[in-house]
């Protein structure tokens, strides 16, 4: 017996050495120290409302959404709400369905417009969900009207029915504020003459943090590529990237000028119906991508406009080559940041 203790003791040392030497993540305080899973969950638990900023295809990231919505739920049980960019606002029929065990998976996995890496990684929060009788909020502008602004810009909005307009968040116009840092980097971005290789650019460009975050919304197939926020354009075949956009092989091009009014618009949306469906008491656990709620903006920056006072707490996964320590330049992205390593496998999404 005592024998057998002394192996397990041994191989949990063993094992605690190599994940010290060679972690899979890290996670840090918005002030950059080290901080703990346990006293996050405690914090986090109290909010009214959760970003998880992720990276599409980065596994720890989905591998600790599912374990956080699990600790969630045993404190807040049915006051625990799920949401996400994954889903748009008029699939919200077709997910509710599902999840009361109207149909099944292959079903839904058939009708709904899902993302390529679903299975993987999207999957399984959606069926804790279901099992547990949570709701699952579709928060995303549908991708065609996505499509419209990022080509034509707000004039778009107009070309729409009052229906479909009731999927897009309807403060977006009025309330779009293009000094926000997040679009004006997104613009600096993809301002053509920013990246002149004659003479000087006429704009700055974008910060070294802002084309890695963009960056990491790249689909490992495309070919001809926006690095936008979630947009990636294939020279073959709408990228997920593409399709998370709203971006179509259709000959009419997106102007660089409208990238930033066609995220402000997913931006909206999310926080829209975000607001729509939270209650008093309530614990809504938000997915998206982390260039939607980095840097306390995005979406935060909306609901805040929106209905100022709510308790926002916001994660963040960032990569790093050593993820130790947190880079300065990753420091204050989020009350919570995750570093994972540059080398972290991706989950595929072809």
């Amino acid at each position: 017996m005592k024998k057998s203790i002394s192996i397990i003791v041994l191989t949990l040392l063993v094992n605690f050495a190599f994940a010290q030497d060679k972690p899979a993540y890290k996670l840090f305080n918005q002030e950059g120290k080290a901080a703990k899973y346990s006293k996050m969950l405690k914090d986090i638990q109290t909010a009214d409302i959760v970003f998880f900023g992720e990276h599409h295809t980065d596994p720890i990231s989905h591998w600790l959404q599912y374990e956080i919505t699990e600790d969630l739920h045993e404190v807040k049980k049915n006051n625990l709400m799920i949401g996400s960019e994954m889903f748009e606002a008029d699939q919200q029929l077709v997910l509710d369905e599902y999840l009361d065990s109207a149909f099944a998976a292959e079903k839904f996995e058939g009708d709904a417009r899902l993302w390529p890496n679903y299975k993987t990684d999207y999957k399984p929060v959606v069926e804790f969900a279901r099992e547990n009788g949570l709701r699952y909020i579709a928060t995303n502008i549908p991708r065609r009207y996505a499509s419209m602004i990022n080509k034509k810009g707000f004039e778009a909005l107009d070309e729409l029915s009052d229906e479909a307009k009731q999927y897009i968040g309807p403060d977006l116009v009025e309330l779009y504020d293009p000094e926000l840092n997040c679009y004006k980097e997104m613009l600096k971005m993809f301002d053509p003459a920013s990246h002149s290789t004659k003479g000087k650019p006429t704009m700055p460009a974008a910060s070294d943090s802002t084309k890695k975050m963009l960056t990491m919304h790249v689909a490992p197939d495309s070919t001809k590529t926006h690095a936008m926020a979630d947009t990636t354009v294939s020279a073959d075949k709408k990228s997920p990237m593409a399709m998370a956009m709203g971006e179509s092989k259709e000959e009419e091009k997106p102007s660089f000028e409208n990238y930033p009014k066609a995220q402000a618009a997913k931006d909206a949306t999310m926080a829209h119906f975000i607001l729509k469906n939270w209650s008093e008491g309530k614990l809504l656990f938000h997915f998206d991508g982390a260039y939607h709620s980095d840097n306390f903006e995005g979406i935060v920056w909306w609901i805040n406009k929106l209905k100022p006072g709510l308790n926002i707490k916001t994660i963040s996964i960032v990569s790093q080559e050593d993820v130790l320590e947190l880079e300065e330049e990753n420091i204050d992205k989020g009350n919570y940041i995750i570093a994972v390593p540059e080398t972290m496998t991706q989950t595929n999404r072809k």
